[in-house]
């Protein structure tokens, strides 16, 4: 039986070797539609694992409030698109001051500056650091854990001590992997000393998380002043069966301190994680089923193809088939030969599809900072789908030249 199956193969072989041309444009179909399907599956299971990563730490009981309204529908009538004014100081502060929802906590902050060098000890980083001025609550609300000394406390921002928090990149680029804590910095001139670094939270289209400093917020603003800066407000819900109440709480508050009458629309935005996280599930969803539906058209091709090819084989083959049956060659035997060969054909298909998807979703991935993730689920569809491709397209070409009469086959010219 083992003899059989080795004499079959290597039968199955020499002449896919003999029609080396057809065979490598079915081979190629295969591996088009296979390096698709498995490369956007891969890229999008980085991009899954990256941003859900980051929102997940954030948890489900966070929201943000900001100039920008994300989830508001654009109606196509309006002539002009209303732009929310920016959230000033003063409008945050006192929303800080306002809000007293139970069991939630309110963190005010802002981008202070981007672009910018941080000196130590006469090292200085790339001209590529944002600043961000935050209190407290900036970093359990954002899901910003603190790996290396400790968070701000009430004391540091309301005595606007020059202490700050460092992005995970500092540690093995300014410190050169020396432990920063305790440490001074220098930001536009001002000493800051170093009470703890973050987590790393790698990259997120290319705009890395970890080269961010965090400094007080009233040290932010008299350091880099700027006009029409905008604040953003996160609230975190300690219960979160209360967060809807939280949020609906927290719209009222916000048009209390904008003074908005009831006939008027909001003029800010409100972003819930869980939102977020459902939106981009939704999202990956879909692209996930464009890229499977693309990929099945074209596997669905090379299947059609690869059938024609072995169709093709049987009527070229049939003095071959004719001879091997008369000396005595069964039915069975000659179907597993044909079958073999379809089978050899799209497995090398799917084999080189795989390899090539992987390369290309992982180096896409990387490009825009993801971190690569092996798309086992990809890599298991894609072995699935290429046997399927080599039943559907094998079984009526090895049956065809099974049930072939030897003597007509032997007279075929």
């Amino acid at each position: 039986m083992v003899g059989l199956f080795k004499e079959n193969t290597k039968i199955a072989i020499d002449s896919i070797k003999s029609q080396a041309l057809r065979t490598s444009l079915t081979v190629f179909i295969i591996v088009l539609g296979i390096t698709f399907l498995v490369g956007i599956l891969t890229l999008t299971k980085a991009l899954e694992n990256n941003l859900f990563g980051n929102f997940a730490s954030m948890g489900a009981n966070t929201f943000s409030m900001s100039r920008y309204d994300f989830s508001a529908e654009i109606n196509q009538n309006d002539v002009e698109q209303k732009v929310n004014p920016i959230i000033s100081y003063p409008e945050a502060k006192e929303f800080q001051d306002k809000y007293n929802f139970p069991f939630t906590s309110t963190s005010l902050s802002f981008t202070a500056a981007s672009g910018v060098e941080v000196k130590h000890q006469g090292e200085k980083t790339d001209p590529e650091i944002t600043i961000l001025g935050v209190d407290e609550n900036f970093c359990p609300n954002k899901g910003l854990e603190v790996t290396k000394g400790r968070n701000f406390n009430s004391f540091d921002i309301d005595n606007n001590n020059f202490v700050c928090v460092l992005g995970s990149d500092f540690e093995k680029g300014l410190f050169k992997d020396k432990n920063p804590l305790d440490k001074i910095i220098s930001i536009r001139g001002a000493k800051f000393k170093v009470i703890g670094v973050l987590k790393e939270k790698g990259s997120t289209f290319g705009n890395s998380q970890d080269l961010r400093v965090l400094i007080p917020n009233q040290l932010a603003r008299s350091i880099f002043s700027a006009p029409n800066i905008n604040y953003e407000l996160n609230i975190m819900a300690n219960n979160e069966g209360l967060l809807d109440e939280a949020v609906e709480n927290a719209i009222i508050t916000m048009r209390q301190v904008r003074k908005l009458n009831p006939v008027e629309k909001n003029n800010f935005g409100i972003e819930r994680s869980d939102d977020l996280i459902q939106t981009l599930g939704s999202n990956i969803s879909a692209i996930n089923l464009i890229a499977v539906v693309i990929g099945a058209i074209t596997v669905f091709g090379s299947t059609v193809a690869l059938m024609n090819i072995m169709l093709v084989s049987v009527s070229e083959r049939t003095r071959e088939i004719g001879i091997r049956k008369a000396l005595g060659a069964k039915k069975k035997t000659i179907a597993w030969q044909f079958f073999t060969e379809t089978l050899i054909i799209s497995q090398l298909g799917g084999f080189i599809g795989i390899l090539l998807g992987i390369l290309l979703g992982s180096i896409i991935a990387l490009s825009f900072g993801f971190d690569f993730v092996i798309p086992w689920l990809a890599i298991i569809a894609a072995f699935i789908t290429t046997f399927i491709v080599a039943i559907v397209s094998g079984v009526y070409p090895a049956m065809k030249a099974s049930k072939l009469d030897p003597v007509e086959a032997l007279r075929h010219e």
